[in-house]
């Protein structure tokens, strides 16, 4: 009994202590949360049942591979968190939001995946909307160059090199007459 109720404690804690560094709770925090759960969970069943998982040898179910899993859903948790923060140091409230946001998309691509690979019939028009998101998100360039982030000459994201800013169009002089 002792140790149910320092589970329950220490569950009580963790919630805490990601309520107070994730912020206040919004639609696109639940929303991750639940996508995030439901891509694992389907993982799970696509390699355990299935024995149909790409990042598995085999496709069957891998502790390994499960564990990869759990530990790349904590990454993206601190991504979010991270960009709360950076929120809370420039005064707006969209950066959280809109990095779970990205991440929903691509954890709701996943899902769909895994289902499509458990031989679940999907209606045409969410195969077109998978599509339409992989598109989108190829079609995003890295800001100041006209370079997709997966390009093999195109600079880290992390920003690894610099970006001299020579691909824009330089701003209007007064000699231009549009200023």
């Amino acid at each position: 009994m002792k140790h149910l109720h320092f589970i329950s404690v220490m569950s009580g804690a963790l919630v805490g202590l990601l309520s107070a560094i994730l912020g206040s709770w919004s639609l696109a925090l639940e929303t991750l949360g639940i996508v995030m759960l439901l891509d694992y969970a389907t993982g799970l069943i696509l390699a355990g049942i299935f024995h149909k998982s790409p990042k598995s040898r085999g496709g069957a179910l891998e502790s390994k591979a499960a564990f990869k899993g759990l530990v790349r859903k904590v990454g993206i948790i601190i991504f979010v968190i991270a960009f709360h923060q950076l929120d809370r140091l420039t005064g707006k409230t969209f950066f959280r939001d809109g990095v779970a946001w990205a991440f929903f998309v691509e954890e709701f691509i996943s899902v769909v995946e895994n289902l499509g690979l458990m031989d679940l019939p999907m209606p045409k028009f969410v195969l077109q909307a998978v599509e339409w998101l992989r598109t989108k998100s190829k079609s995003l360039t890295i800001p100041g160059t006209d370079k997709p982030p997966d390009e093999e000459d195109s600079p880290q994201i992390a920003g690894a090199t610099e970006n001299t800013g020579a691909s824009r169009t330089p701003p209007p002089t007064e000699e231009d007459g549009k200023c």
